[in-house]
């Protein structure tokens, strides 16, 4: 009955998230809680730009980076999963990664970055949830308006402006890349820095006709 109430809450959020942008998140929250117990000033940057204000350079640079079936698949990358199972058996370790942009914008929506079994289970029933009642397009706006780009950092405009300067509409393609390969460990990487891993990032734009 739990996972049952749990299912149809997050399935009336996730309607209400079509047209409603949220004022704050699940991961949002934890930073919050976490800076209570941190030393220095916390400080949440973060300012809602509609789909249409942000870069086709980064919108193309975060699919390529984290997710490069993002059209193809209807939340969860199967096929993507099976690889990542396989080399985790043949290697002796827990299975981990494979996670879509839309497993991880429910992550950031309604939970937290600690890895628990019953957090996996729903990510993996609410993402197929999530991509028929939002669609590619709000996904993708919601994702890149939520993620965390740094310290108190969230979504592409405060990124664009913590790390180069600028708006997230005027971002170019290298500055986009840089700024995708933050993405696995936004909190300590920097994206002037992130010279070789932006480098695949556009082979991968390349390869996807970007």
């Amino acid at each position: 009955m739990l996972f049952v109430g749990l299912h149809v809450f997050f399935g009336l959020c996730l309607v209400g998230l079509k047209f409603v942008d949220p004022f704050t998140t699940g991961v949002q929250a934890q930073r919050r809680v976490e800076s209570w117990f941190a030393s220095g000033k916390y400080q949440k940057k973060q300012t809602w730009m509609p789909i249409e204000r942000i870069s086709p350079q980064l919108q193309h640079a975060v699919i390529a980076a984290e997710d490069g079936r993002f059209y193809q698949t209807y939340g969860i990358d199967w096929q993507q999963v099976e690889i990542v199972m396989q080399e985790s058996l043949e290697e002796g370790e827990i299975p981990r990664g494979a996670s879509t942009i839309t497993q991880q914008l429910v992550k950031n929506l309604f939970f937290t970055t600690h890895r628990n079994p019953l957090r996996k289970v729903l990510e993996y029933t609410l993402a197929p949830m999530a991509s028929v009642i939002l669609g590619k397009q709000r996904i993708l706006e919601l994702y890149l308006n939520i993620v965390e780009w740094g310290p108190g950092v969230w979504g592409a405009e405060a990124a664009a402006k913590f790390h180069y300067g600028t708006t997230a509409a005027r971002l170019s393609r290298d500055q986009a890349s840089r700024l995708a390969a933050c993405l696995p460990n936004p909190r300590r990487r920097r994206a002037p820095a992130m010279n070789r891993y932006s480098a695949i990032i556009q082979g991968r734009m390349d390869q996807l006709g970007w």
